[in-house]
Parts: C-alpha cells; sequence; structure tokens
C-alpha cells in the first residue's frame, strides 16, 4: 500500500505532517497536548468518568514520543484542558468537577484550585488554564462562568473580568487562554468566534475576528499566536494580530494545540481520536 505523505505551509515554515504519532493508548479521546520546557509531552485523555474510571488523565511521553509514564485517573473526572506553569507544573483543568488540580511532572499532586462539584466557587465548567511569566494563573472558565480569573502561582485570587455577551469583554464560551510573551492575555471566545486580546488588567485592546469557532491559542517567544479552529484550520498571526500564515492539518479539527521548544506543532484530535505533528522542514 502507498503512504502519502503531507506538508503544510504557515508563514514562512514548510512542515511535514506525520499521524497518528506517540504512543496515546487509553480511554476516551485526546483533548489537549502540552509541553514543558525541556521538551516533555504531556497528553490529556477525555474519558466518560462514569465508563472508564480506571484509565489514565495524562500521558507523559518523551520529545520521540515514547510513553515514559502516567498519572491523574485518580484524581481527574472530566479533564478538558491542561497547561504547564514556567515552574513545571502540570495544570489540568477538571471541567464539569469545576476545579484545577496540579501536579509535578511525575503525577504528585501539588494543590487544587476551585470547590470541587461546587460550580460557581468559582469556577462554573471551565476550559482552559495560562500562565504569565511571574507564574500568574489565567483561567477561561468556561461553558457556564463567561469569565477570566486571575490567580497567583500560589492559587491566591487576584481578580479577573468578564461576562455573558458579544461585547468588548464578554464571552461566550472563553474555550482557551493564552499569556502572549509581552504580558498581555489571548482568550479563544469560542462561539463569538473571536479571539479577543487584553491588558494583563483586563483591559479590552483588540479582536482577530477572521476565525471560526477557535479552539486552542499557543504562543512563541516573538509573541506570535497560533490559533485553531474548527474550519477546521490552523492560523499564525503576528503580535500585533495580522495573519501570517494559515492551513489545513487536520481533519476535524485541534481541540488542542502546542508547540515545542525545537518548533515542533502538536494537535489534539478527538474526532478522529489521533496525535499529529507537524515537523518544521529547511527551507
Amino acid at each position: 500500500m502507498t503512504r502519502h505523505t503531507l506538508f503544510i505551509t504557515l508563514g514562512t515554515q514548510r512542515y511535514e505532517i506525520q499521524r497518528d504519532w506517540g504512543d496515546t493508548a487509553g480511554p476516551g479521546g485526546i483533548s489537549d497536548v502540552a509541553c514543558d520546557k525541556d521538551g516533555r509531552i504531556f497528553v490529556l485523555l477525555r474519558a466518560d468518568p462514569y465508563k472508564d474510571p480506571e484509565g489514565p488523565a495524562v500521558i507523559v511521553l518523551s520529545p520521540d514520543g515514547r510513553r515514559e509514564g502516567e498519572f491523574g485517573h485518580k484524581e481527574v473526572a472530566d479533564g478538558h484542558m491542561l497547561g504547564v506553569s514556567p515552574d513545571g507544573i502540570v495544570h489540568v483543568v477538571d471541567r464539569d468537577a469545576h476545579q484545577i488540580i496540579a501536579f509535578d511532572r511525575h503525577g504528585k499532586e501539588q494543590g487544587r484550585i476551585g470547590r470541587r462539584h461546587y460550580a460557581g466557587e468559582p469556577f462554573n465548567s471551565p476550559c482552559d488554564v495560562g500562565f504569565a511569566a511571574n507564574g500568574d494563573i489565567y483561567v477561561a472558565d468556561g461553558y457556564a462562568g463567561h469569565r477570566v480569573h486571575v490567580f497567583t502561582s500560589g492559587g491566591t485570587p487576584k481578580g479577573g473580568w468578564g461576562e455573558s455577551g458579544t461585547g468588548n469583554g464578554q464571552f461566550i464560551a472563553p474555550h482557551a487562554v493564552w499569556v502572549i510573551a509581552d504580558g498581555r492575555v489571548a482568550v479563544a471566545d469560542r462561539d463569538n468566534n473571536r479571539v479577543q486580546i487584553f491588558a494583563p488588567d483586563g483591559t479590552w485592546l483588540h479582536s482577530i475576528t477572521d476565525v471560526f469557532k477557535p479552539m486552542d491559542i499557543w504562543g512563541d517567544a516573538d509573541g506570535n499566536l497560533l490559533i485553531s479552529d474548527q474550519v477546521p484550520r490552523l492560523s499564525l498571526y503576528s503580535p500585533e494580530g495580522a495573519l501570517l500564515g494559515r492551513g489545513r492539518a487536520v481533519l476535524n479539527g485541534a481541540h488542542g494545540i502546542c508547540i515545542t521548544p525545537e518548533g515542533v506543532i502538536l494537535t489534539a484530535e478527538l474526532n478522529p481520536r489521533r496525535m499529529s505533528r507537524l515537523v518544521p522542514l529547511k527551507n
């Protein structure tokens, strides 16, 4: 059987698409992917807690896709997204348990934010978590909360902003959050078909509007933003919000994305269930 190789170009960079990639065996779909500064990869599985209570929530992969470990099946009920803080702590958004659970890279629990199973204290089905350079934690909350919460690295509340609506600073399903290198905060306002950009204090600055149901955001050290949406496609934007390039690398949309320290793009795909790896090529 002939195997075809596909490619994608984002801006000036061309990538080879590799799929299915990595040892991701486990129950449920692949909901998100993140990596730490050493290139270690964390893959979040989303499974039905009533049917698959014993499967791993997080799979740990080496940079070449080998399975190094797994954790979280006892702690995480409904994993939606995850992120790695500057100090290497893995934060899992336990969506319908209304909580953020923090683990070290070996899976030892480090702490929790939010009162478990109590909506509105403070989360109401949160979606995603992001981190400032100083360790501050931003939570996109989410399916029923319509708000961005801010915490210190230790989990102490620092405020937040947002409400339900279509105006600037309002949200309908804030699905992802990313802190840009200069401290600005990007929020994927999924069901308003936009990504809103805020100052660190929540002041609205501008919006990226040529996206359809944006799913996830990942930024690089230069402040460029990679955004996945439900067209489906990946779009690359400059720090000022100018479109640099876009392409189709998945069949039904990447629910989660990340960029490794080597510049490799990883996509977490729920349907079909798989990981894809986009490897940068020399031009």
